[in-house]
């Protein structure tokens, strides 16, 4: 009996490997289609395609350099506001709220989560870019107009409304990731530093946080992935125009928009594999943050203690 239970196990942990196995593979067999599929582009334009702004389907000219900024300003926009506010929220869920908040605020963090991005993309068109352009963009105007981040006029669409509404989308990623790894720390952190007299805030920022800071710098990079891939919602408030300008009202484009616009009306093959090239590019940027975050989550893990002195 006890060498069929021994078979038994190997049999299961084999399996479970060759589930586990399958990942990889996957993601190796994306990797070669997509290669394949973007050849012709890779060929004729090679890493130039990352220099140029040119985007001239007609004359077969292509350059993803409009593309790759839109994305990563408009990821950066999300970050900058996405990051206190869901730091803020965590902080006060899991060291202040009472319980019988937690439980609804959480679920309704869930809920947001799971709302499809084409909904939040009717809302940025209808409410979120005519507030932009009435109520955001004229007093942002009239006190830092002399900052190139500022200039032109308020058209409402463009990088600001498109990292607003991906700011509300990756929010609930950081808030419910951080909240979980600030309730894991044990309570003997939080005594030991109240023991010494600490306030509810010191005791947040020399124990708590430090304690929890490899799970929430993850929390935060998951964000950043999500940023960089979401398509319907940006593509609806961005603007859609392949330029690089530096102030964010101005509209602009992201890699996952030209996609989603495009592809369907590519015929020539070049085109095809110019915008399969893009979504090469858009995998290999994912795939390197991801790699990067779990790095320094792996380095910050590796930190010094836990309660400064």
């Amino acid at each position: 009996m006890r060498h069929v239970a021994h078979m038994g196990d190997r049999l299961f942990a084999r399996l479970l490997a060759a589930m586990a196995g399958v990942v990889p593979v996957i993601m190796a067999a994306m990797l070669a289609a997509m290669t394949v599929g973007a050849w012709p582009a890779i060929r004729k334009f090679g890493p130039a395609f990352f220099a140029t702004s040119t985007w001239d389907p007609v004359a077969g000219d292509f350059g993803a350099l409009p593309f790759v900024y839109g994305t990563l300003v408009s990821s950066a926009v999300a970050l900058a506001l996405a990051v206190p506010l869901g730091l803020g929220v965590a902080i006060f869920l899991s060291e202040l709220a009472p319980g019988w908040l937690r439980r609804p605020v959480g679920f309704l963090l869930d809920l947001l989560a799971a709302i499809p991005s084409v909904v939040y993309g009717l809302w940025g068109i209808f409410v979120l870019v005519p507030w932009v352009r009435t109520t955001l963009s004229p007093p942002l105007k009239a006190t830092l107009g002399f900052l190139p981040l500022f200039e032109g006029p308020p058209l409402g669409i463009g990088m600001l409304a498109a990292g607003l509404i991906l700011a509300i989308m990756v929010v609930p990623f950081i808030i419910a990731a951080s909240t979980e790894v600030m309730r894991a720390v044990p309570t003997s952190q939080r005594e030991a530093a109240l023991s010494l007299g600490a306030t509810v805030w010191e005791t947040t920022r020399t124990a708590v946080i430090p304690y929890a800071r490899s799970g929430i710098v993850g929390a935060i990079f998951l964000a950043l992935a999500r940023a960089l891939g979401e398509t319907m919602a940006v593509t609806m408030v961005i603007g859609n125009v392949p330029q690089i300008r530096a102030s964010l009202l101005a509209p602009g484009y992201t890699i996952a928009a030209v996609i989603a616009n495009e592809f369907a009306e590519a015929t020539d093959d070049l085109y095809v594999a110019a915008i399969i090239y893009a979504g090469l590019v858009l995998f290999l940027v994912t795939l390197t943050v991801n790699i990067l975050a779990r790095l320094l989550v792996a380095r910050v893990a590796r930190g010094p203690g836990l309660i400064r002195e």
